[in-house]
């Protein structure tokens, strides 16, 4: 008898874990056959959501069904909001393995008593599992869709934990409209996150589920507070909150922004998708080389991975998901974004807009120059405003810049030795190769010291100092320091320093935050997780006196000024006035602004210095800084005496050879000489003989004898300056008239400017005739001029005189001077009538 009991028992035994087996088969294979929905495993559905470095949304892009979210865990969330949600739908969360079977039977009585479904029983894992299921989501309320929600809510339990099915709610709750998330729908309705809600907010956002048509507070604010009253009430009557506290609520009005896209920064945002989108795709295509990871939950695993890794600056999104131990909502990309500085610069932007043309954008970019991280980023005027092509991001445009790569060519000639901050330079007609620069102003100075030139961006002093040092090694200098100088494939030429070239405004400004670190130049950096990437542009001693030269105009002797914002800036206009840029550098930021037409039309009048440093300015002024205090130069650097026109040190040149005395900002205690003058072998002083009674010049084998003396000559190309008496010391007494004229003749000679040999002329339209300016240079005494033979002008040596040509054909210009020099050109005039 007790055997056979025994052989029952076991009977019995047997059957039932059968049955568990069959069970658990049965589940496995119905698990296998119905995985878990893509949206409860991974957040790949297209969306992505760009943020600033405070976490705030610059730009939302909705996924593939067109929603926004915006991931959050849940201890970034108010603690009212999770209380208030837990309470009202399911206060027994922690403990039901998804279903609830008090309150499913409660339903089950209702809608048998009612005849109509009165309330669905449904836990929070149940309502998780038709947010995620779009089979579900698109089913209407019945008792087959109900089956297919439990058996979904008790596979979310099998799979996830209660934390990561919680996640699972707070992003993808339905919130009214495009939105769903308790985020997204906290920012995009209260403009605030989701972690500082107050009471009232945190019912509200806890109803708006219910009904997320209904009761959308920017459409039914009634509706939304009666919800919203009534989890309050469950909240005091389960004593959850306290009754003082949910009354104040109750009388708190519902104020909601109008739900629309509240954009920052755009193509800062665009700019970062797609980089996200691109590293994505490259990181699906690597491992589908390398070949994916099997097994269900190791493939949840990496379908949640990818999106956060692929992304730039993702950290946030995958602290998310990693906090989590499962799936967030979709890619996040923090960038570096400050979005008060963003407000103040699009705000700044659209204050202009108004003043400019109608196809005219603007750019600006601000850098951080400890972090490179861009602060402000506004690659155009007005993001919606299709006529000014301003969905075109300026900040990466490849356009002319114009005299702003100037600093860099003299900082390079610094640290070449060829010159010190008061080296003598001849802004004065040149043609170098036959190519014949002129100035902004179409106007000459003469000598000018190396920090006027760059002050005053003068263009004959800098193709002259690149010429010397070589546009190849200039470019590649440049390229080095991160600004790639494109020139269509041809090979770098002297048109670089006027803007012959094109770069970003990206670019110029990772250049110019040389001048405030010590010579590195530095890549700008969008997101957290961009790499930090420096380059030697310049050492520290010619990044100081540039800097110095642009701020303060480069004066030694200067006191310090305390009122100062200690801005370093330069502007830049490329040829035609298509683009007007202005560069600044303070001690915390680089700033950029460039102003144009994208398509690349000329703006006649827009030129760097009347439309883009005014906005310069306004933004150093807007950004916080720290007290300007005095700079101290490094080291390599400091005042000394120097002599023009030698260029020596004071101290060590003679008094008659030091014409003007200078201080100058010197770098490695070096004080190299004047450039060599181009026109004139030798070096910077001559031999000179003096007859002592009449005070005349003579030379050796004149009758009468003269006593030798050195003095100090100005490059020949100044000549001009020299005759007018604008030169100290550099006049020399007239001839001795018992000197034969071949002894007067010295060893400059006579050299024609403002034509060259080869060259042709054609007339402005409407015009009959041809009107060129010219100057002889080295002569002396009277000039007489001649064309074709026949003299046309007499004139003093060094001014310039007007030639006419009225007839087409071949053309000789002759200048000679009273000792019998000369020089001529020959030209050809066509298309005069």
């Amino acid at each position: 008898m007790r055997g056979d009991m025994g052989v029952g028992g076991v009977l019995r035994w047997t059957v039932a874990v059968a049955a568990v087996a069959a069970g658990a088969l049965v589940a496995v294979a119905l698990d296998r056959c119905f995985p878990l929905p893509a949206a409860a495993r991974a957040p790949a559905d297209g969306g992505v959501l760009v943020t600033a470095a405070d976490g705030s949304p610059l730009r939302a892009y909705p996924g593939a069904d067109g929603v926004w979210r915006y991931p959050v865990s849940p201890e970034e969330v108010s603690p009212l909001y999770l209380q208030a949600l837990l309470t009202f739908e399911d206060r027994w969360f922690a403990w039901h393995p998804g279903v609830n079977p008090a309150a499913l039977a409660r339903a089950a009585w209702q809608w048998l008593t009612a005849g109509r479904i009165v309330s669905g029983g449904s836990t929070l894992t149940m309502q998780v599992a038709r947010m995620v299921d779009p089979a579900l989501r698109a089913e209407p309320r019945s008792v087959p869709a109900k089956l297919r929600q439990i058996l979904r809510a008790l596979q979310l339990e099998w799979h996830l934990s209660k934390r990561q099915i919680l996640t699972l709610y707070l992003n993808h709750a339905p919130m009214g409209g495009i939105v769903e998330g308790v985020e997204m729908a906290s920012r995009s309705y209260l403009g605030k996150p989701a972690s500082q809600l107050s009471h009232a907010e945190a019912a509200l956002l806890t109803a708006l589920p219910q009904a997320p048509s209904r009761l959308r507070p920017d459409r039914q604010p009634a509706a939304a507070a009666r919800a919203r009253d009534k989890v309050l009430q469950r909240m005091a009557e389960r004593g959850v909150w306290p009754a003082a506290a949910v009354q104040d609520a109750r009388t708190e009005s519902i104020v909601v922004q109008v739900l629309k896209p509240h954009w920052l920064a755009p193509l800062a945002a665009e700019r970062l998708r797609q980089r996200a989108a691109a590293r994505d795709g490259a990181r699906h295509d690597e491992a589908a080389q390398g070949g994916a990871v099997q097994g269900g939950v190791a493939q949840a695993g990496a379908a949640q991975a990818g999106p956060a890794e692929a992304t730039a600056g993702t950290a946030a999104a995958a602290a998310h998901a990693n906090a989590a131990g499962g799936p967030s909502a979709l890619p996040v990309v923090r960038s570096t974004i400050d979005p008060e500085l963003q407000s103040v610069v699009e705000n700044m932007l659209m204050d202009r807009i108004g003043t400019l043309p109608p196809h005219v954008s603007m750019a600006v970019l601000v850098m951080d120059n400890d972090s490179l991280e861009a602060r402000a980023y506004a690659g155009s005027a007005d993001f919606f405003d299709a006529r000014r092509a301003s969905q075109v991001d300026m900040i990466q445009a490849v356009r002319s810049p114009g005299s702003t790569l100037k600093p860099f060519l003299y900082a390079m000639a610094l640290d070449a030795g060829l010159v010190h901050s008061e080296s003598l330079l001849a802004d004065a007609p040149q043609s170098f190769g036959g190519y014949r620069p002129g100035n902004f102003q179409a106007a000459f100075s003469g000598p000018v010291s190396v920090a006027e030139a760059l002050r005053r961006s003068l263009n004959v002093p800098a193709v002259d100092l690149l010429d010397r040092i070589g546009p190849v090694a200039f470019a590649a200098q440049l390229r080095a320091g991160g600004v790639r100088l494109r020139t269509g494939g041809a090979p770098p030429n002297l048109s670089l320093i006027l803007g012959g070239a094109g770069t970003t405004l990206e670019e110029l400004v990772g250049a110019y935050r040389a001048l405030a670190r010590g010579g590195m130049a530095g890549r700008l950096r969008l997101t957290p997780s961009d790499p930090r990437i420096e380059s030697r542009l310049m050492s520290p001693g010619a990044a100081f006196i540039i800097r110095d030269i642009l701020e303060t105009g480069g004066d030694p002797g200067r006191s310090f000024d305390a009122s100062r914002r200690g801005l370093a800036w330069k502007t830049g206009t490329s040829f035609g006035f298509r683009d007007a840029w202005a560069i600044g550098v303070t001690g915390t930021w680089t700033l950029g602004v460039w102003v144009g037409r994208p398509d690349g039309t000329p703006n006649p009048g827009f030129f760097g210095a009347n439309v883009a440093a005014p906005l310069l300015q306004d933004l150093a002024a807007a950004l916080p800084a720290p007290a300007p205090a005095p700079r101290v130069p490094p080291p390599s650097v400091r005042p000394l005496a120097i002599c023009w026109p030698l260029g020596l040190r004071a101290a060590v040149t003679p008094s008659g050879l030091c014409l003007q005395q200078r201080l100058a900002w010197v770098l490695d205690d070096a004080a190299p000489p004047t450039l060599p003058d181009r026109d004139v072998p030798g070096g910077q002083t001559e031999t000179v003989w003096i007859d002592p009674a009449s005070g005349r010049r003579t030379a050796p084998g004149c009758p009468v004898p003269g006593r030798a003396t050195q003095t100090a000559r100005w490059p020949l190309v100044l000549q001009p300056w020299v005759e007018a008496g604008l030169l100290r010391g550099a006049q020399l007494p007239p001839w001795h008239p018992a000197c034969a004229p071949a002894l007067r003749n010295g060893p400059a000679a006579v050299r024609l400017e403002g034509l060259e040999t080869g060259a042709v002329l054609r007339p402005v339209p409407g015009r009959a005739r041809i009107d060129v300016q010219l100057r002889a240079l080295g002569a002396e005494g009277a000039l007489w001029w001649m064309l074709d033979g026949r003299p046309v002008r007499r004139a003093q040596a060094g001014r310039a005189i007007d030639v006419s040509f009225t007839e087409n054909g071949l053309h000789t210009v002759t200048a000679m001077d009273e000792a019998g020099r000369y020089d001529s050109v020959r030209v050809t005039v066509r298309g005069l009538r």
